[in-house]
């Protein structure tokens, strides 16, 4: 059947696949680094030295990296070629939009760090 995987399949079905297991490994990767991040802004803020909503942002941004992680495994087990190219990109674009998050908390979190509390704050 035409849209089938079956033993003859196109390059271009095999990188897409390759491209998958890249953002099913990076995205789980993402979610941990997220977590582990969350906790040390946790501590960061338990000791008064820092207060920021970055933590909030990253949570969100996990959610997005485990979306995007859900959807390449997802492509992955799809028996339909058809199907497999629509949750790739998918799985893609919200692989990179939650790229684009991360490096606008970790500016975030620099700029929070870096600039000195205002007097009478805190």
């Amino acid at each position: 059947m035409r849209g089938e995987t079956n033993g003859h399949q196109d390059p271009n079905t095999h990188l897409e696949q390759d491209i998958c297991i890249h953002i099913f490994t990076v995205s789980s990767a993402m979610v941990g680094v997220c977590l582990t991040v969350i906790g040390l802004i946790r501590v960061v803020i338990t000791l008064g030295t820092a207060d920021t909503l970055a933590d909030d942002f990253l949570a969100g941004d996990a959610l997005l990296f485990l979306i995007s992680c859900l959807l390449s495994y997802w492509a992955l087990r799809a028996r339909s070629v058809r199907r497999m190219h629509r949750l790739e990109k998918v799985a893609d674009v919200t692989f990179i939009i939650a790229m684009i998050g991360m490096v606008i908390i970790c500016a975030l979190i620099t700029y929070t760090i870096s600039v000195p509390p205002r007097p009478g704050a805190g």
